[in-house]
């Protein structure tokens, strides 16, 4: 399954100076492979694309930023709908 991730943070709780955006997720986390990740910084936003086997991954994915984070998880398809 796909999952488009939108990870938002205040300016207050910014990881800039505690290791940056890495420490907002477990890039370990089993049955999840990042297919990409996109920051807008300045907003402050990360945006990922993850491929997983479930939803439980997802979550074990995002838990290091559940103290400083927000996150709105989508599932999404790369396929065009409705299949031929």
């Amino acid at each position: 399954m796909l999952f488009m991730i939108t990870q938002t943070h205040t300016p207050e709780s910014c990881p800039i100076d505690a290791g940056g955006s890495k420490v907002l997720t477990d890039s370990n986390a089993a049955g999840v492979k990042v297919r990409a990740m996109y920051g807008a910084y300045s907003a402050p936003t990360i945006y990922y694309v993850l491929e997983a086997d479930s939803v439980d991954g997802v979550q074990k994915f995002l838990e290091p930023g559940f103290k400083r984070c927000t996150a709105t998880v989508t599932p999404v398809y790369d396929q065009p709908y409705p299949p031929a």
